[in-house]
């Protein structure tokens, strides 16, 4: 269905959608819908974005005049070396020093350890810390981390590690990485951290709002898509419980129940406890510098998604955050998910004018996957007009 010729020359898309995790970045999903709505006629500006997890890195270096990407050698979520981008911001823009950003995912994510392979006893997140270090070498004075993505459960054990502190079992010896290691940790030694981190601000990109511990806790909530079974989930919630007892005691730091702790495995309790971090909404910040507000004025329709559409979607995932930001400028905003959870869809199409799942479409997960940039594509092409003919009415309402 092709739109009417009027409709045409006036009709203006945003497509900002978030990555489709293992799949496509953010880039390559918001091309594939362009391409879709430029067969219908259709004007569409592609925006990066990122919420915390990958692509945040990219989305910000595109953003702001005058960054630099730089790399590192670093290690993986099981040791093996890697590298990892980041990126050096300049001053300006309410910077007020050179900042770094990081993507904890680029040393530390899930799609770096084989399905086969994913045990969050193991993982760790020493490469992150590999990631710190590396950007004050760089001569960062403030440092933004987004901590999406994680394949850990060590609550930034090794992150802390790597930047020099101990973290010591009952007979002073030092962990082992992973999250299972916590369950025997008794002591925290700062003595030998970067003591360069005293005099830099870090701030870390959350897109969650899960507590450290307990029913909705990282280990309970996340375990599971890391490789948890039920009996290690049991087993990490209590190391994490463990180590914001010791973490109060030793730091004076209480971690457990502040929103956004259970991020990343707990990376958000451990960058509190060992960064003295800000816990903020990725999505915010990606959205600010990418001057969204001002993109989005006069715009017809948003589009967005992310690799699966569900509840934890509207609990501070880019494409809630972009809905959001749409309807304050009165513009409708769809979305596309790779998965959508049937139990979420109403609470999705309360926050979104249209949700699409790329699976369905497709006619089956597998190969949504496998050609997912060209289902994309394909889906805003057969569904575009409708959906701009659905919300056409709604643009001032």
């Amino acid at each position: 269905m092709n739109l009417p010729r009027k409709l045409k020359r006036k009709t203006r898309v945003l497509a900002a959608c978030a990555s489709f995790k293992g799949t496509l970045s953010s880039r390559q999903a918001g091309q594939a819908v362009a391409r879709g709505l430029k067969a219908l006629g259709v004007r569409t500006e592609v925006v990066a974005l990122a919420d915390g997890g990958e692509g945040l890195v990219e989305a910000l270096a595109r953003a702001v005049p005058g960054a630099k990407l730089c790399s590192t050698v670093c290690h993986g979520p099981l040791g093996e070396r890697r590298r990892a981008k980041f990126a050096l911001l300049p001053p300006g823009a309410g910077r007020k020093a050179k900042t770094a950003v990081l993507e904890m995912a680029a040393s530390s994510g899930l799609p770096l350890v084989p399905e086969r392979k994913r045990d969050p006893k193991r993982t760790t997140t020493w490469g992150v810390g590999e990631q710190v270090r590396a950007a004050l070498d760089k001569g960062a004075r403030a440092i933004l981390l987004g901590i999406g993505g994680s394949a850990t459960n060590d609550a930034g054990a090794g992150m802390a590690q790597a930047l020099g502190a101990r973290l010591l079992d009952a007979e002073g010896r030092d962990l082992p990485p992973g999250g299972a290691a916590l369950l025997r940790l008794k002591k925290i030694d700062l003595a030998r951290m970067d003591r360069r981190l005293r005099h830099v601000p870090v701030t870390v990109a959350c897109d969650v709002e899960n507590p450290l511990c307990g029913p909705r806790g990282a280990s309970a909530v996340y375990g599971p898509q890391k490789g948890a079974t039920p009996a290690d989930v049991r087993l990490l919630d209590r190391a994490l419980a463990n180590f914001a007892r010791v973490t109060k005691r030793d730091l004076g730091k209480h971690v457990r129940n502040v929103r956004g702790a259970g991020a990343a495995g707990g990376l958000g309790a451990g960058s509190l406890a060992f960064l003295n971090a800000r816990l903020t909404p990725g999505i915010e910040l990606v959205l600010d510098a990418v001057g969204f507000d001002a993109r989005v004025r006069g715009a017809d329709m948003v589009v967005t998604g992310e690799g699966m559409l569900d509840r934890q979607t509207l609990m501070g995932k880019a494409p809630a955050g972009v809905a959001f930001r749409a309807k304050k400028a009165r513009v409708p905003c769809a979305a596309i998910g790779g998965g959508v959870d049937r139990i979420a869809l109403a609470q999705l199409k309360k926050v979104f004018a249209q949700v699409e799942s790329l699976s369905a479409f497709a006619g089956s997960p597998a190969k949504a996957k496998a050609r997912a940039a060209f289902w994309l594509e394909q889906l805003a092409r057969a569904r575009g007009a409708a959906w701009l003919a659905a919300t056409r009415g709604k643009r001032r309402s």
